[in-house]
């Protein structure tokens, strides 16, 4: 009898220990992953690369001349005319929305017009920006993929030379687009015969040009290939999005539109009076490629990104990424519960995708992380 007291009671323990087991198991499943220390919103959430960050200190060491005369910024321009071969014309500002503004501000004629496309940061980012401060339409092109075409810019040529009509003046593009996509160089070779055959001049958005560049080939001939071979005149080249903690340049290929940009870089408040501290973040950029590094590595990880989360229920990935951003469709009813716990921005919210980026110091076991979130969240 004591015998069988004791199988009962044995069954009892153990049945109570694997209700116990089943238990945690259930609750262990609900349990939330930590979140990611770095997220995937977008590469202007980055930190600041560490050899920038020393060569700001560095340039911190004593007084220097305001406004750009100084050895930095004398260096500075000299490694970006090293970089594209041939004398450019370099000015430091202050952001991306002040590059493009001052960019265009020196390209455009008298009721002079912008084509770009309808995705384009100058046409949906900037708040009107250029519109406002230069008082110059933009016409904006319906785009796929954040691309436009040669055909699409030679249909604006009916323009030309009627009073009645603002006057097609310059063509901007964005490489890499907003979409995440690339034009090649020959497609932007020909996007800027046919703006050059209407009297056009091209400007380049290159906020990720180091993304752009990365991607299609990673040196200084990749860079050459899609800009001044290609025929573009004047670029706004990104640092904030690629290691630097603030600042973009405006480079002049085609020298002779730089004449007016000493003056206008002043009344579009993009002179800042220690250029120097712009222009040390740049020479370390470039140094030793340190741009490019940076950008391939932000590339690499939106791929391997792509690569976690493009078989997982409830994720919707196309095409896999070619620079640092992918655009996935997610599950409506779960994309605030995500977002709450890792924040990301919407990109088409009638159509529920969002936008994931990721940038230069995005490590693996982030990746691990949001991967896990997504896991959980996302079903």
């Amino acid at each position: 009898m004591t015998k069988l007291f004791h199988r009962i009671d044995s069954c009892e323990v153990n049945c109570a220990h694997l209700d116990l087991f089943r238990q945690t198991r259930k609750m262990s499943s609900h349990v939330i992953p930590p979140a990611p220390e770095y997220r995937f919103a977008s590469d202007n959430n980055a930190t600041v690369h560490p050899v920038v960050m020393e060569a700001l200190n560095q340039a911190n060491a004593a007084h220097a001349t305001a406004y750009g005369d100084d050895p930095w910024t004398a260096q500075a321009c000299s490694a970006f005319s090293d970089l594209f071969g041939q004398q450019v014309e370099t000015f430091m500002v202050w952001n991306g929305t002040g590059a493009n503004v001052l960019a265009l501000a020196t390209m455009l004629s008298p009721a002079g017009a912008v084509i770009c496309s309808d995705s384009a940061h100058i046409n949906v980012d900037e708040t009107g920006a250029p519109e406002r401060i230069l008082g110059a339409k933009l016409i904006d092109l319906p785009s796929t993929g954040g691309k436009i075409t040669p055909d699409q810019v030679r249909s604006q040529a009916h323009a030309l030379g009627v009073v009645h009509h603002v006057q097609p003046s310059v063509l901007s593009l964005t490489q890499s687009s907003e979409w995440g996509t690339l034009y090649s160089p020959t497609e932007i070779a020909n996007l800027c015969d046919a703006a050059h055959s209407m009297g056009m001049t091209v400007h380049l958005d290159g906020a990720r040009i180091a993304n752009a560049t990365a991607a299609l080939g990673g040196n200084q001939e990749a860079l050459r290939s899609f800009t001044i071979d290609a025929g573009v005149d004047v670029i706004s080249f990104g640092g904030t999005k690629n290691g630097i903690m603030y600042g973009e340049a405006v480079i002049y290929l085609n020298r002779d539109l730089a004449r007016s940009a000493p003056f206008v870089q002043k009344q579009v408040t993009q002179l800042p009076s220690k250029v120097r501290f712009i222009s040390a973040q740049f020479l370390a950029l470039l140094d030793d490629d340190l741009w490019l590094k940076n950008a391939a590595h932000a590339n690499a990880m939106a791929t391997q990104l792509f690569e976690q989360t493009r078989h997982l229920p409830g994720v919707l990935l196309d095409q896999p990424p070619v620079v640092n951003s992918i655009f996935p469709v997610l599950p409506p009813e779960q994309i605030e519960s995500l977002r709450e716990w890792s924040f990301f921005y919407d990109w088409d919210a009638h159509a529920h995708q969002v936008r994931w980026m990721t940038a230069w110091d995005t490590r693996p076991a982030d990746l691990d992380h949001f991967v896990s979130g997504i896991r959980h969240f996302i079903h």
